[in-house]
């Protein structure tokens, strides 16, 4: 099918980045801000602070819901007038949040923001993808990758700062100017790519996988902090497992499935969805790790751990030009297998720390960990698209968007497992007993890392040469 877009202006290639920045931004710090300040708004709403997880995993249900179809919706509609409409809902429902005076407004409204967070990302890298040249990808990929790390650090700080001189509310406030300002830009220069003819929307497979994601992804969220019994759990991963299943039988017998499985047959993008997934099951956990081994072992304010973990943001933003230099260079698979490998030593170092580690020792830690992490996520976010033609860039943003919408559930429950294997009483834990614990968690994570790397091993030398091969020109961003 042929693809029906605007004329590409120098500005609106230059604001593109930006632009998919700023939502990426707004949805990564988005929880973490609301995280920090689950006790306070559940005193506020006069509700048990348990029952505030429905806040958060209503959110995380509306995207697993909604991402599926952001590709269909960019098809049908055009990336212009999806992603705008995106940014347009989640700020519409993050001043509903600010406003809302009980708990179901709350939830409601979150399912709402949630479904303008799930078009942002996948739909943005459709833009990416289609207004790019594959030389140019990585520069502008790599600029994009920068909220995701900066977001989850900026946001207990700033949560933190917000429920110590604010109202709560303002925590849903503070999205609305940013949120406007890219609506605007938005619909003044972002291209409008679709598809000139479109097909009808799976909605049968709609069902079949919305439900059975959903339901994976709130078991997952629930994870360790929930009245459900352990044979309660494995009946709904069970109920899940059937119905992804069915989901998998029906993309057999229909000619336009809601996700194209089939791309997983060009190697290079299986490699890097996989990737994605299994990687995140080591590095995913680490946000949750580090703040309670720094505030409940070392006894660190939230500000001051958040501070400690600012270093990895530096990093990422200070070193971005150097990521194209490294994969042009030294190749995707040298790349990310050793990444892979240096990113499990350095969670090992972590795991060192203790009361008697300086300060300035965990900062350069931080920021070697930040630079590793950036590197990692752009060179897999970017190997996805690396044989993929602009037809196809719909669908391969669809389901590595899903992907990795579930691998940051992963990661965050894996670390939830490690944390309640190794600090079973974490809430009455000594100091000691709550640094060794995470110390141990920490290893566990690493080990998992590593054994990541066995993904990466099946990439040929050549692989990503269609990203790298060309000497990258760096748009002004």
């Amino acid at each position: 099918m042929a693809i029906a877009n605007t004329a590409l202006t120098a500005t609106a290639k230059r604001l593109l980045p930006w632009l998919v920045a700023v939502g990426f931004f707004m949805e990564s710090m988005d929880t973490t801000i609301l995280n920090t300040a689950v006790p306070a708004i559940a005193h506020a709403l006069n509700v048990p602070p348990l029952s505030m997880k429905a806040v958060l995993a209503s959110y995380t249900l509306s995207l697993a819901v909604f991402i599926p179809i952001s590709g269909w919706m960019a098809n049908r509609f055009g990336t212009r007038r999806v992603f705008a409409s995106a940014i347009g809902i989640f700020t519409l429902g993050s001043f509903l949040c600010g406003l809302s005076s009980n708990i179901h407004w709350l939830v409601a409204f979150r399912i709402l923001q949630g479904g303008g967070g799930a078009m942002m990302l996948p739909v943005g890298r459709i833009a990416m993808v289609r207004a790019f040249p594959k030389s140019e990808l990585i520069n502008a990929m790599s600029f994009v990758a920068i909220p995701g790390l900066v977001g989850p650090m900026l946001g207990p700080v700033i949560g933190g700062a917000i429920i110590g001189y604010f109202h709560w509310s303002v925590i849903f406030f503070v999205n609305i100017p940013i949120g406007l300002c890219g609506l605007y830009m938005a619909y003044r220069h972002l291209p409008n790519y679709r598809e000139e003819q479109n097909y009808p929307l799976d909605i049968i497979g709609l069902v079949l996988f919305g439900s059975g994601v959903a339901l994976l992804s709130y078991v997952l969220e629930v994870f360790g902090e929930t009245t459900l019994s352990g044979r309660e759990m494995l009946g709904l991963l069970g109920i899940s497992a059937a119905l992804l299943a069915a989901y998998g039988l029906h993309t057999k017998r229909t000619a336009q499935p809601l996700l194209r499985l089939k791309l997983l047959a060009i190697r290079t993008f299986r490699v890097a969805v996989s990737g994605n997934l299994f990687t995140r099951l080591g590095i995913g956990g680490i946000p949750f790790l580090l703040p309670l081994l720094y505030q409940v072992g070392l006894g660190f304010s939230p500000i001051e751990s958040g501070l400690l973990i600012m270093p990895q943001a530096f990093a990422a933003m200070s070193l971005k030009l150097t990521m194209p230099l490294i994969l042009r260079k030294l190749g995707y698979r040298t790349v990310l297998v050793a990444n892979t490998l240096l990113l499990g030593a350095t969670i090992i170092l972590f795991a060192t720390i203790d009361l008697k580690t300086p300060v300035w020792l965990i900062v350069l830690m931080a920021f070697g960990y930040g630079f590793l992490t950036s590197l990692q996520y752009t060179s897999m976010n970017t190997l996805a698209y690396a044989d993929v033609s602009d037809h196809e860039a719909s669908g391969a943003s669809t389901i590595a968007s899903t992907v990795q919408q579930l691998a940051v559930s992963f990661g965050i429950a894996t670390a939830s497992l490690a944390t309640a294997l190794f600090i079973p009483e974490r809430l009455r834990a000594t100091e000691a007993q709550m640094i060794h614990g995470v110390h141990l968690a920490l290893i566990c994570l690493a080990a998992l890392t590593i054994a990541s790397t066995i993904v990466f091993v099946r990439l040929r030398p050549t692989d990503g040469a269609s990203l790298s091969r060309h000497k990258v020109a760096v748009p002004a961003v």
